[in-house]
């Protein structure tokens, strides 16, 4: 039977209640004469390899756009500081860029896109901070070894170069990008910094991501060298399994030295990625005292076959010949705070804290004004909570309220009625908002041109650049995956051609292969792709096809075919196979018995499908390459003539490519012409037309 609930009983009750819904209120109070650290800047890398070898190809206004949404204050990502990879020739996750300094005696400054992105970024924001590192670097240097006298000279000539061709100035550069320590290099690189004029840039260090990655901290209390040569305790992951440690936070502050995480990654998702990133930049500075906060990487501006190709960037910009692009959900992420601080604003304590019921908060104030915001996520919260805050010494203006959830991002809101003393606000589960007294925030959207595949045929006789330097040497849609395939003049005839320039083998970031280049479209099946080829003496090169991978990152082994021709006449078709993942290997019964056989879990996993010495080759003259693929049938022309033929299932599509061999710790610097990529037994006369509005980055 049910009972009646007395007068007693239900007063009881209600105030059970009350009680209940009083404590589930947070109470903040923000006191602006109480800021704490400096704030350092939010931002991105460009780089870790080619990240943006296509955006330089893409035409207006769609390159403009897309520099806009990353780096155009109160735009898009409005990013306050930008840190680039110094280019040097090896393949650095994604690809390589080429160096400013070939050999010992070579010097560039208009080589690769770098300088343009650094000039480009910095145009749209004269605050943005410029920072720095480097992933490889050329094999001269130090003979080798790069925790030498070479790399900081290094430094020192791309450092000139930057300012002396571009008036752009960095704030800060990194000893080398995880790569271990040397102590006895950061005073070197200090010293050789203050000796040609550059005592203004920073140094952090050491920029590793392992476990241990700031022991040398508590060196610098009894290394008064290395205390005095690193402005910056730098690392990269600091997550709630490995923060920063409270006794190397104590020694930073003790020191003045400011903590910044120089790479972090956020691999995840739509929306995840979004309120992922929030996350990441919150607590960062509440459970490890980082100042300053660097994802990896800005614009996927590559083919999307790459590794980390679509996370975790903000911008996907794999189809320069379209001008078709897509903004990522996580570009509104880094908006929630680019576009409510600046560089130089305080943290504010007492309002950076992790939210009783999930999530986090941080509090920004300007130095010398009373303009705060606020951001906050509620990533993993089971209910929606109630945040009351106190104010004193801090803008009465009202403030603006900028949401994103999995259904809208980056949504302007109500604004907060508040008379500077007090307001409340009720936040969602699984949302991110900013709350600020700065005005000028906009979510900028802008038209975009239909997707298209990659132009087939394909024919580039590289004759287009009248001046290969205004293209930074580099042509249209060339994907160096190891090594620089730059613009020529081609030898023993007229007009350009290409040419892979790096002499020998770099220090690498991750462990080497061959010097090769990517062209076109994964989806490409039945084709042929041919080019004219001048050999050195000594040297060796291939065209290849149906490439379908580039490596994991760490290491950039393909999967493919090529067809190898040395100046001795000896001639190879040669599959790649790496690390075959069996289940996914395309073919019937039959093929997938065989498989076993063809297999090589070697890394690199070569395997010679066929071999002939050819008469009458020979260094410095032109010789021209031909791959077939017919189905199962893969076919080799040199001059025309069909010189080997065989069978393999293993790879059904992919790109084309060209390589350069590389042996013995000598590489291959072959030149390249008439690269053509056509349907099987056609010829195309005329090159591939040049796109509408495409312009040069350089002057």
């Amino acid at each position: 039977m049910r009972r009646k609930l007395t007068t007693l009983t239900l007063i009881l009750f209600s105030v059970l209640s009350l009680t209940a819904q009083t404590e589930s209120v947070q109470h903040f109070e923000l006191n602006g004469k109480k800021a704490g650290k400096r704030f350092d800047g939010i931002g991105i890398v460009n780089g870790g390899g080619g990240t943006s070898a296509l955006l330089k190809d893409y035409p207006e206004p769609q390159r403009s756009e897309i520099l806009d949404l990353v780096y155009k204050p109160m735009h898009g990502a409005s990013v306050s500081t930008l840190l680039v990879e110094v280019p040097g020739d090896g393949n650095s996750t994604q690809g390589s860029m080429p160096s400013h300094m070939h050999t010992r005696d070579d010097l560039n400054y208009q080589r690769g896109y770098t300088w343009w992105v650094m000039q480009e970024a910095k145009k749209r924001n004269p605050d943005l901070s410029l920072d720095g590192a480097a992933w490889s670097a050329p094999g001269w240097v130090g003979d080798g070894n790069f925790w030498s006298q070479d790399a900081a000279d290094y430094y020192v000539s791309w450092l000139r170069g930057l300012y002396s061709n571009y008036g752009l100035k960095m704030d800060a550069m990194g000893c080398r990008n995880e790569k271990g320590d040397s102590y006895e290099f950061a005073k070197m690189m200090r010293k050789t910094f203050d000796d040609n004029g550059f005592e203004y840039v920073k140094i952090h260090a050491f920029d590793n991501w392992y476990k241990g990655k700031l022991n040398f901290v508590k060196d610098m209390e009894t290394d008064e060298a290395l205390r005095i040569s690193v402005d910056i305790i730098g690392g990269h992951v600091f997550n709630e399994v490995d923060p920063v440690s409270k006794e190397n936070q104590k020694i930073a502050e003790k020191y003045g030295k400011p903590i910044w995480n120089t790479e972090d990654h956020v691999y995840l998702k739509g929306y995840d990625c979004l309120i992922g990133i929030v996350e990441c930049l919150n607590k960062n500075y509440i459970n490890s005292g980082v100042t300053k906060i660097v994802n990896w990487y800005d614009i996927a501006a590559l083919y999307p076959t790459e590794p980390y190709a679509e996370d975790p960037p903000m911008v996907l910009a794999y189809e320069p010949w379209s001008g078709h692009y897509r903004v990522r959900e996580n570009l509104w992420g880094y908006a929630h705070y680019g576009q409510f601080t600046k560089i130089g604003w305080k943290y504010m304590p007492s309002g950076c804290q992790l939210l009783q019921g999930g999530g986090s908060m941080v509090t920004l104030k300007a130095p010398d004004a009373d303009d705060y915001s606020i951001i906050i996520e509620t990533k993993g919260a089971k209910q929606p909570q109630t945040l009351s805050f106190k104010l004193k010494g801090l803008s009465k203006e009202d403030l603006c309220v900028w949401k994103s959830d999995a259904e809208d991002q980056f949504v302007r809101l109500d604004d907060i009625k508040t008379d500077g003393k007090q307001f409340t606000l009720d936040v969602d589960t699984n949302a991110v908002y900013s709350l600020s007294t700065t005005r000028g925030q906009k979510k900028a959207v802008h038209a975009v041109p239909p997707s298209e595949p990659f132009p087939f045929p394909y024919f580039d006789n590289f004759d287009q650049y009248s001046s290969p330097e205004q293209w930074g040497y580099l042509p249209h849609y060339f994907a160096d995956i190891a090594g620089a395939f730059e613009i020529v003049s081609a030898p023993l005839r007229h007009g350009n051609c290409v040419r892979q320039v790096v002499p020998r083998p770099t220090i690498s970031w991750a462990p080497d292969w061959k010097h090769y280049t990517i062209i076109g479209d994964d989806e490409w099946s039945d084709y042929e792709v041919s080019a004219d080829v001048l050999l050195n003496e000594g040297d060796a090169a291939a065209v290849m096809g149906r490439l379908n991978h580039f490596g994991f990152g760490w290491g950039f082994i393909p999967k493919g075919y090529y067809l190898r021709l040395d100046d001795k006449g000896t001639c190879r078709l040669v599959v790649v196979r790496g690390k075959v993942d069996k289940k996914k290997v395309e073919g019937d019964a039959e093929q997938q018995a065989t498989l076993k056989a063809l297999n090589d879990d070697s890394e690199g996993g070569e395997k010679i499908l066929g071999e002939t010495t050819l008469q009458n080759i020979h260094a410095n003259e032109w010789h021209t390459l031909k791959l077939q693929f017919k189905g199962t049938e893969i076919i080799g022309f040199v001059d025309g003539v069909q010189v080997l033929k065989a069978e393999d299932f293993l790879y059904h599509h992919g790109m084309a490519g060209l390589l350069a061999d590389v042996e013995d710790g000598k590489a291959s610097t072959p030149y390249f012409d008439n690269l053509k990529v056509n349907e099987i037994g056609k010829d195309i006369t005329e090159p591939t037309p040049d796109i509408p509005n495409r312009t040069p980055i350089y002057e």
